[in-house]
């Protein structure tokens, strides 16, 4: 109720869903309603993880639980590809540029906290590519944003716990929203698609600030001397996003 109250206030309609995402039956009666209510479906953003309990920050696989491995690949992974096939046919119907957009992590590209979890992120890259080869045809657009360090209330919790997670210059959840609709919004974001795009890089070419009104540092700079686990998915842009507003386009 917390979360649709505080999307009706920013201008939005608030319709809270509570979903367990390794329930199928529960994400399906979400897009069962989205059916029942609206015909069809604009948008879809897939954001669904599972922290583990305790987290796992360090230390070899064979020192945590295999459960981890459900936590973080079985909801961090599936769970999305779950909630886009229930999503596609609603996509399809769609007048409106219809778009998934995944959120990923630097751990696709390179290794962070631990085994299963930079693997969920880099089969999420993969899956966005994959996905985005098949809804080619049917004209949906498939994207990931890869934010930097982020400053969600679970981040600050563990820092101020002594973990040590580089965030000067982190992003906010805000800064990762209005990325994510300035994409939406962009009339040529079909050019985006099958790819892994770099939050705080979208951000200057849109010209978004975070809350704070500063931009972020580039989160590609930081993790730029880390060994590449997954490179291709790492490729700069290859064409300039145009301004959400109908601004020039920008030149990299």
């Amino acid at each position: 109720d917390t979360t649709a109250r505080e999307v009706t206030e920013a201008g939005g309609t608030g319709i809270p869903v509570q979903t367990d995402h390794f329930n199928d039956d529960q994400i399906e009666a979400v897009f069962t309603q989205v059916k029942e209510e609206h015909g069809h479906l604009d948008i879809l953003v897939n954001n669904v993880f599972k922290i583990p309990d305790p987290p796992a920050w360090e230390g070899g696989f064979w020192e945590h639980p295999v459960s981890i491995w459900d936590d973080q690949v079985g909801i961090g992974l599936r769970g999305h590809y779950v909630a886009s096939w229930h999503a596609a046919p609603l996509l399809f119907e769609s007048p409106n540029r219809p778009i998934i957009i995944n959120i990923t992590s630097p751990a696709g590209l390179v290794y962070l906290f631990n085994s299963s979890y930079s693997v969920g992120k880099a089969g999420l890259d993969r899956l966005t590519h994959d996905m985005a080869v098949e809804l080619a045809p049917k004209t949906v657009t498939a994207l990931a944003l890869r934010p930097g360090p982020t400053k969600t209330e679970f981040i600050e919790d563990q820092a101020e716990k002594g973990i040590q997670v580089a965030m000067d210059g982190a992003e906010t959840p805000i800064f990762i929203g209005r990325v994510a609709a300035a994409v939406i919004a962009d009339p040529l974001h079909h050019e985006m698609t099958g790819r892994v795009h770099w939050s705080s890089e979208l951000g200057i070419g849109y010209q978004i600030t975070d809350e704070n009104g500063e931009a972020p540092v580039s989160a590609r700079e930081r993790f730029k001397e880390a060994p590449r686990a997954n490179p291709y998915s790492d490729e700069p842009l290859q064409f300039a996003p145009r301004l959400a507003h109908g601004g020039e386009e920008r030149n990299d």
